[in-house]
Order: C-alpha cells, then sequence, then structure tokens
C-alpha cells in the first residue's frame, strides 16, 4: 500500500494532565484498539491542574465514552453548573448571569428575545433572567437533570455542565484509558529526533536515554509547547492588545454552607476573581493584568474574598492569551494549552480540547499526512479561537466602570472588527447572528450584551406581527411556567445527596 494511504500505527501521546488523559481516554475509545496509543507522562512536572469550570457539551463527551455520569461525579469530587454569574462586570455592584440553554420558548416568526425586548422598553416585561429555567434555578440553588418525557415543559430543557477536580478528572480518564490498552511511559522528554527528508517527528528522547517512536504526536505539554513549539518553531499569536489579563493566582479554600450550582466570576480593579464549587472545597483564582496591579496586591485581593480558610499556598500562573500559528505543523497536533490560552472567563479550556479531539478523528491522518487536511484542521481551528477570543473581548469592552485606568482601557481598546461588527448589528435592532459553527450562540451574546448595559435601538419590526396584549400575556404564561418548574426542583446539595456524593 502507498504511504499515502497507509493506516498510522502508533499515535503518541506528550504530557499527561486533563488534556493528554482526554486525548488517550477518547482515542483508546473511537480507535477500537487497532492503533497503539501511548501517553509519555513525568511526575516531575506538575500540571496546572485547579477546579474546572466547563460548558454543556462535556457531557457528550462522556456519552461517547460511555461513562456513568453519577461515577464520573463521585471519582472527581464533582458539582452541577447551571449558569456563570458575573459581579461588577458593567458597572460595580451589578450582577448578572449568563445562564445555559434557551431563553423564552417560541412565540411567532422571530426569536423570542424580539418580543420581551419589545416589551422591556415599554417596562412590561420581568427581567431576562425569569425566562431561563437554568439561571431562575440557579438563583435559588437548585438543580435537576432534565425529565425526558416532560413534553415542552421547561425541565425537559434544563441544560447544565459541571465543576470537577481537574487533577482527579485526569486520574479518572487515566484509568479509563489504562484499561482500553493504552501504554503509560514515565519519563521526562529532552529532546525529540526528525526525519531528515519530512521534517517529521520520529520519535522523542527521554532523560534516561530511551526513546518513544510513533507516527502521530499529539503535544499536550502545557504552554512550553513541547514539540509544537520548541522543536518545530510554530510560532504563537499574541492577543494581549485585546485581553491584557497575563497573571493568575490560584488557591483552593475550605467550602461555605451552600454549595451553588453555578460558577462566579467577580470583576476587580485590574481583573476578575472566579469561584468554583466543588464537593470538598472550593477553587479559586485571581486573573489580572500585571500593567496595572502587582502580584503581591493580587494575592491579597483574592485572599481577602475566600468563602473560607485556603487550603494551600497560593501559585502564580503566567500566561499570554493568544493561540498557535498552526494547530497541527507536520505530524505534530497542539492540544489544551500546547495549543492557546483563552483565560477561563467563560469555561472554554476543556471544551477546546474536546473540539481539537474530534476534529482530529474527523481529519485523522494516513501516513502520507496530506497537507490539505492539515490546512483545513488549522482553518477550523482557528475559527474557532478567533470566535472565541471576540466573546470574551466583549466582557472587558462593554464595561461603563470609571474606578480604575484597566476598565478604561479595555473600553476605550480597539477591538477586532468582527466583535465590532456584532456589536453594532445588536445596537441598530437587537439582532445578534451566529456564524457557522461558532461555539456561542445568540442567546449566550444576548445574555452578556444585555446584562452589562448595552442597549439595543430597536427589535425586530416582525415582532409587531402580534399584538402587545398577547405578547404581554404570553411571556406572563412563560414566567409563570419556569417559576412553578423551579418550585418542585430540590436543591442542588440535596441532588447530589441522593445521586453522586464523592466519599469523604
Amino acid at each position: 500500500m502507498h504511504e499515502a494511504q497507509r493506516l498510522i500505527r502508533n499515535v503518541v501521546v506528550v504530557g499527561g494532565g486533563t488534556a493528554g488523559w482526554m486525548t488517550a481516554a477518547a482515542l483508546s475509545k473511537l480507535l477500537k484498539n487497532k492503533i497503539q496509543v501511548t501517553v509519555v507522562e513525568s511526575e516531575e512536572i506538575g500540571t496546572v491542574g485547579v477546579g474546572e469550570a466547563t460548558i454543556p457539551m462535556i457531557q457528550r463527551f462522556n456519552q461517547v465514552l460511555e461513562i456513568d455520569e453519577n461515577e464520573f461525579m463521585r471519582e472527581t469530587q464533582a458539582t452541577f453548573k447551571l449558569a456563570i454569574e458575573f459581579v461588577n462586570w458593567g458597572k460595580v455592584g451589578e450582577r448578572y448571569m449568563h445562564g445555559f440553554g434557551r431563553i423564552g420558548q417560541a412565540l411567532g416568526t422571530v426569536p423570542f428575545e424580539h418580543y420581551w425586548r419589545k416589551l422591556n422598553q415599554h417596562g412590561k416585561a420581568g427581567d431576562l433572567a425569569d425566562y431561563s429555567i437554568t439561571r431562575a434555578a440557579a438563583a435559588r440553588g437548585r438543580f435537576m437533570r432534565p425529565v425526558t418525557d416532560a413534553g415542552n415543559s421547561p425541565l425537559a430543557e434544563i441544560a447544565y455542565a459541571f465543576h470537577f477536580d481537574a487533577s482527579l478528572y485526569a486520574r479518572y480518564l487515566r484509568k479509563y484509558a489504562e484499561a482500553r490498552g493504552v501504554t503509560r511511559v514515565e519519563g521526562r522528554i529532552v529532546d525529540a529526533r526528525l526525519s531528515g527528508l519530512s521534517g517529521r517527528v520520529e520519535s522523542v528522547l527521554l532523560a534516561d536515554g530511551r526513546a518513544v517512536a510513533g507516527d502521530l504526536f499529539i503535544d499536550c505539554s502545557g504552554f512550553r509547547g513541547l514539540l509544537i513549539e520548541q522543536v518545530l518553531h510554530t510560532g504563537y499569536e499574541d492577543w494581549s492588545q485585546w485581553l491584557p489579563c497575563d497573571r493568575a493566582i490560584a488557591v483552593p479554600c475550605e467550602s461555605s454552607a451552600q454549595l451553588l450550582p453555578y460558577t462566579r466570576a467577580t470583576a476587580h480593579a485590574a481583573g476578575w476573581q472566579w469561584r468554583i464549587p466543588l464537593q470538598h472545597r472550593i477553587g479559586n483564582g485571581h486573573v489580572f493584568c500585571s500593567r496595572f496591579m502587582e502580584e503581591a496586591e493580587a494575592e491579597s485581593i483574592l485572599l481577602a474574598n475566600l468563602d473560607g480558610k485556603p487550603l494551600a499556598q497560593p501559585r502564580t500562573l503566567k500566561f499570554t492569551t493568544g493561540m498557535r500559528r498552526q494547530a497541527w505543523n507536520r505530524n505534530v497536533v497542539s492540544m489544551g494549552l500546547a495549543s492557546g490560552f483563552m483565560e477561563p472567563l467563560e469555561s472554554t479550556s476543556i471544551h477546546l480540547v474536546q473540539t481539537a479531539i474530534a476534529r482530529l478523528i474527523d481529519f485523522f491522518p494516513s501516513a502520507g499526512f496530506d497537507q490539505a487536511d492539515i490546512d483545513e484542521y488549522n482553518r477550523l481551528s482557528r475559527f474557532e479561537y478567533e470566535r472565541i477570543r471576540d466573546f470574551l473581548i466583549l466582557h472587558y469592552h462593554v464595561n461603563q466602570r470609571d474606578d480604575s485606568a484597566f476598565w478604561r482601557h479595555c473600553r476605550e481598546m480597539s477591538i477586532p472588527d468582527t466583535l465590532a461588527a456584532k456589536i453594532e448589528l445588536y445596537q441598530r435592532n437587537g439582532r445578534i447572528v451566529r456564524e457557522g459553527a461558532e461555539l456561542f450562540a445568540e442567546v449566550g451574546w444576548l445574555q452578556v450584551m444585555h446584562g452589562q448595559n448595552l442597549k439595543a435601538q430597536g427589535y425586530h419590526p416582525l415582532a409587531d406581527l402580534i399584538d402587545e396584549a398577547e405578547t404581554e400575556a404570553y411571556l406572563q404564561g412563560v414566567r409563570e411556567v419556569i417559576a412553578n418548574c423551579v418550585e418542585v426542583m430540590p436543591s442542588h446539595e440535596e441532588f447530589i445527596a441522593k445521586n453522586c456524593r464523592a466519599a469523604a
């Protein structure tokens, strides 16, 4: 058989952690043991491994792997997530949620929010949160999984994700992958051997002199980009002119009285603080811009805003927001932090690993490594990163804070044309257009734009096809149904205690 069509025999995953073991677990399931998968990782090298928040597409990953959700939650000290609460992002003292799932119910020709906006302009609609079951339930600290036989009830549409301990998740997936034939090699990689003809990586060399050969290498080595950058010099695109934060200080703390079913992002003077509730602790971190704040001040702000006693020493991570110029170069595919970094504002890091794995399966190479396939993989990867980038910039740019130079800088900075066009379209008539397969749907953009006081001058003119009294009655009905649904839901703690409480 010609090399161009010969099946690859060996895949080597460089680095463990969340990205490495997600990749190994998925490949062990999807390649049906026909292709050898090896993970090379070193106990000497730690992983970022903080509390992780996810978005609902993680359920799809678990389903493909046929993972039992309750078991997974017990093993990773996980909790459920219905939304992200944003505090102090528009103005100091304000808060809003970006909830998962839909807002409202279909009424007529145009999306629900145009009917809501029409009434809202006349003071006849409730808060946007009243029309979202995930936001209403999150605000009340309640949770249940969707009821599959509930027809078109909001109870059938409870979209959720998870918070979990990233190092426990990696350990869980390692056990899964090794049970399905994945080989783990302990060792620190010090070099790589390239083919003289193709320039592809032939093997990685370990500190003890061993070599691990492969056909396809997946770089999950974190910020270092051991193969994609240090060996292949692929290059990195820096986006800090739009996303200026470049440090994060992380620390876990004791749990608080109530186990909240949402992530919180609280804006401070030069960045923001995450709060991720797990069953056994709370993950916290302060993401900030070192140009506008000293590390000591950032740490003291973080420690002053914890729910309980710190459980470890705070540790600092340095980063540059951006992406690798090519996610796939020669026979190396980068995943996770090796392929780029988006700060965790909208919990996209695990999702970007998940979509990269799915894309790799779609474009899985033969031994000939067709450049057209690689180019298309890279085009799709870039599109995904750039559209998430724009959504994150939106949070910073659309603020009305005058209490610090950082927030004034974010409001006054130039933004990508793609984002400027989205903002203008919304400000005219409240229209939001989702392009292609970009991650965040119209409902996500709506909640952040409205939540941070970006005003739409008008609404879709076809919303006037239904008269105001009928629209008002319909919206009131949706509000009441959602409120009634939330009443029957158990508390988040009760649901976990009954279904997936982790061992102490």
